[in-house]
């Protein structure tokens, strides 16, 4: 299997395509090549690729940022001499300064398959700002390592952020070059945008479902370690709008939850007698953890670690958004006044609480605080949301 910058790097007729034209890339830690070059240097070591310039999203190109609205710094690239423009800095959109350094950039951005995860509101700026200054973009395209799965409410209008870029379900099912094509059509933008495909990708076969087995992970941002957190992720970022640890701070973070004033045990009961039905495809395992930094620093939690690999995984039925909101009702089925919900400014957005913004909208806090909700009336209300996205991505779907 062969990923986008892998094929620019091999198929001198593509980069023919740049010829005579400056260059940029978007690049992150895991932008990195099969044989663990990073993308940077190695485009900067072919002779008929002019790079002028780099971008780096959140966490920024280096991946040094641990947190959340943790900015970094525009620099000089002391190994190449270019400039590296941060986009989660000073700006969240590039400045036509920034803008006016390339003709053509190259986005090799690793996802995780979530609309919350920052990269992809990144890449829609980019394309608006591309199409407004007559710029090129490419995708060097990438797998999406939760797979085509889709899962979670469509973002509400009006509830757009950093963190929803657009009316699309918590969960996408799609790699960053199909989704450029749907922001492309869905915002109108008018650029020249190409996508360079990957070969051999195969998103629904097993045992990585669309991650390749001989592929290393590496983390695109410091709280994404493995496949297993890349999976969950569409649930356990949830947990960032919670007084509940997400075990940043951890070994294993956005694979597990807890607090220290929860039986972890009770709940993992409450869970499997309210909604079994959302908990198949994965395994849950009762462990106790105190994280060094973050939530409830230095406090001993007792938590769930959720396990979506191994013996016993069906990536078909994991369904991780449903099993994190079971696992907040199930705390407020033990304890109806448990400080569930954190109240600050998630991602700059004033005035509205952290898990609508991470949700798009009320309707998931909502449901969890109603006393007699159930999991019938949850999946209805779902369901429509997913269904209508599983045929509208259709038409954009590249493999």
């Amino acid at each position: 299997m062969k990923f986008g910058i892998d094929r620019l790097l091999a198929e001198p007729e593509l980069r023919a395509l740049m010829k005579g034209r400056r260059v940029a890339l978007l690049a992150h830690p895991a932008s990195v090549t099969v044989d663990l070059n990073h993308s940077l240097d190695a485009l900067a070591a072919i002779s008929d690729v002019n790079v002028t310039a780099a971008f780096g999203p959140q966490h920024g190109l280096r991946g040094d940022k641990q947190d959340n609205m943790m900015e970094t710094p525009d620099f000089m690239d002391p190994a190449h001499n270019i400039p590296v423009f941060s986009l989660y800095g000073e700006v969240r959109r590039p400045t036509a300064e920034s803008m006016e350094t390339f003709d053509v950039l190259l986005i090799d951005l690793q996802d995780l398959g979530c609309r919350i995860y920052t990269f992809i509101t990144t890449i829609l700026y980019i394309l608006e700002a591309a199409a407004e200054h007559g710029k090129t973009v490419w995708v060097l395209d990438r797998p999406n390592p939760a797979g085509r799965p889709v899962e979670g409410l469509t973002l509400l209008p009006g509830w757009e952020s950093f963190v929803g870029a657009g009316p699309i379900p918590m969960r996408h099912g799609m790699t960053l070059g199909e989704l450029g094509h749907w922001f492309i059509d869905h915002y109108r933008i008018d650029l020249d945008y190409r996508v360079i495909h990957m070969e051999g990708y195969a998103p629904d076969a097993a045992p990585g479902f669309g991650w390749p087995a001989d592929r290393l992970w590496i983390n695109p941002s410091p709280n994404a370690p493995n496949i297993n957190m890349a999976r969950a992720y569409a649930g356990t970022v949830l947990l960032e709008g919670t007084t509940l640890s997400e075990g940043r701070g951890t070994t294993r973070p956005l694979e597990i939850f807890g607090a220290p004033d929860i039986d972890a045990r009770k709940v993992i009961a409450e869970m499997h007698s309210f909604a079994p039905q959302w908990l198949k495809g994965c395994h849950l395992r009762e462990i106790w953890f105190e994280p060094t930094f973050h939530k409830h620093v230095h406090q001993l939690c007792h938590g769930v670690h959720i396990h979506a690999e191994g013996q016993g995984y069906d990536h078909q039925a994991f369904q991780p958004w449903r099993l994190q909101t079971l696992a907040f009702k199930a705390i407020r089925r033990l304890h109806p006044d448990y400080d569930l919900w954190r109240d600050f400014p998630y991602e700059y957005e004033i005035g509205k609480l952290a898990i609508d913004v991470i949700n798009g909208g009320p309707a998931l806090r909502g449901w969890v605080d109603a006393p007699d909700s159930t999991p019938e009336e949850f999946d209805a209300m779902t369901s429509v949301d997913e269904q209508s996205w599983i045929e509208e991505r259709r038409q954009y779907l590249l493999y």
